[in-house]
Order: structure tokens, then sequence, then C-alpha cells
């Protein structure tokens, strides 16, 4: 994705990975006819008709965000060199770092970092690995994570890898004297309707936040896993598998399309393939995705 402008705002993406993740383990209760409601506006080769062997290619990212002099990214993907219990994200070496000098940025030159959510493909890059120590990746910004989140994940001991991913990337930054703790309603720059802001998104986790930003120009919404694929615009209310409150998520997710469909707002989802930003329109009684570019 090339920068992006909306008014004062600039938004550039830092990629990961892509990876294809099997429907019939992500979205269980999808159907046949849900992937033929997809096919007239989104398709890709690792999708087919037969849920048993569709599957969700799925990318894994990072968003810059410049505005007023800040640098602010938002998730921090999976990192490198992390021990992890998931074979496929264990002891990652990918070139992240180089891509986010691709924008233009170095570690040093972020003011603020926020998390989405505390799962362990958001916040990898919060630390890196120095002289055996898991240290800031960003020693100049504020690290910024919802209370609810911090507060769960903590204590959590029902899933291996977010305890991990909590060891090695959060607890860290804690440590370090370098996080702030808010409420998953907050205010990060300015005020709401023209700066940065955080709206609680919980469902996916306790304390999932949607990032909004507006600085004259369209409303730009970064949706964390608010939504994985463009599948989920057809069937919002089937959960996701790695929902923690699979209702919750289901309610959250159709509030967010309700609330931007047939709008300006741009959404920014952590994991749609390709670019990834885009519109929400209105399709009979679902919804469709309209990406600014593919």
């Amino acid at each position: 994705m090339k920068q992006l402008e909306f008014g004062k705002i600039a938004v550039s993406q830092v990629k990961e990975s892509e990876a294809d993740l099997p429907v019939a383990m992500a979205l269980p209760q999808l159907e046949s006819m849900d992937l033929e409601r997809l096919k007239p506006w989104y398709w890709d080769d690792a999708l087919s008709l037969d849920p048993a062997t569709a599957a969700l290619r799925l990318a894994v990212r990072s968003y810059v965000v410049r505005v007023d002099g800040l640098n602010i990214l938002i998730d921090a993907c999976n990192g490198n060199h992390k021990t992890r219990s998931l074979p496929f994200v264990d002891n990652l070496e990918l070139p992240w770092l180089d891509r986010l000098a691709e924008t233009g940025l170095a570690p040093n030159d972020i003011h603020l970092v926020t998390c989405t959510h505390l799962h362990a493909d958001h916040v990898g890059w919060n630390t890196r690995l120095e002289n055996g120590r898991w240290v800031p990746t960003f020693p100049n910004a504020r690290y910024v994570f919802s209370r609810k989140d911090l507060d769960f994940y903590v204590t959590q001991q029902h899933e291996p890898l977010h305890r991990e991913s909590y060891d090695d990337s959060v607890l860290p930054v804690i440590e370090a004297g370098l996080a702030d703790i808010v409420e998953s309603d907050h205010v990060l720059h300015r005020e709401i309707d023209d700066g940065i802001w955080l709206e609680d998104a919980s469902g996916h986790s306790p304390g999932s936040v949607c990032v909004h930003a507006k600085r004259g120009g369209s409303h730009l919404v970064f949706t964390g896993d608010c939504m994985h694929h463009p599948v989920q615009l057809v069937r919002p209310d089937i959960p996701f598998f790695a929902d923690e409150d699979a209702a919750q998520a289901c309610a959250t997710r159709l509030r967010l399309l309700q609330a931007h469909a047939d709008r300006e707002s741009i959404l920014f989802p952590a994991h749609f393939s390709g670019d990834g930003a885009g519109q929400v329109r209105s399709n009979g009684d679902s919804f469709q995705y309209s990406f600014l570019a593919r």
C-alpha cells in the first residue's frame, strides 16, 4: 500500500506476512451459499465454494499514522525470535524492520504505539531481542494498552500463545516504564472527531479497541480484529474461532458495519489481504467491501 493521505493524516502499512487459514477451522459455521454471495465482489485463489477445502488468506500487518508531527504505530505483528507454542509463528525471522524503514521511519522515530488488543500477532514487535533480553523496540514511544485486555492477559493461562506473548512483548514494556494503561474509550491525540481516539470493540478479546483518526479529511477506522476476512461482511453473525466472547464479537462486528456502511469512512482491517483499506457498502441484508486498491 502506498502512503495514503486524508486531510492532515498520512497512513502507510508495514506488512509482516500473509498465510492461508482453513475455513473449516476459522469459520466452521460458514456454508457454501455464503461463499457464493462473496464471489461477485471478492475472490482469491485460496477460496473455493466448498467450505471443507476453502481457506482464508490473511495478512499480518501494522499501520503507521502520521499526524501533527506524531508517528503512531498501530499493532505490532508477531515479531522475530519469539518462542511460540504455535509452530508457524515460532522463532520467526522476517524483515519487518526493513519494511518499516521503507516508510521512511526508524524505531526511534515512533512516538506512540497502540495495540488494538493484546494477542500475539499484534504485540510482537513491541520488543526485540538485545543481548539476550527483551527490550522495547521503540524506546522513544509511549505504548498504549487497554486496561481490560491487560487485566485479562496478565492472569490468563488457558491460551499458551498469548501467555508467551504477554511475557516477552508486553511485560518488558511495562517494566521499562513506557506503558500507558487506558480505558477502552480514550482520546490519544486532540479530541474525538478531530484527532486520534479509541473506541471499545470488545468480543474478540475483552479489551479490543478500534482506533479512529480524523483531521480535516475522511474518518479513518483501524478495526483490529473486529473482522479478519471479507466473507465476514456476508455473515457478520458467524463467530471466528479465536474470539474470546463469540456473541459479543459478532455484536461488535455488526455494530461497526452498520455504523460505517454507505458513508465516507475508510476502514483499515488488520488482516485483510492485499492493501486492506476500503469502504463498507450495504448489500441486501448484509454488506460488501470496496477496496481502495487491490
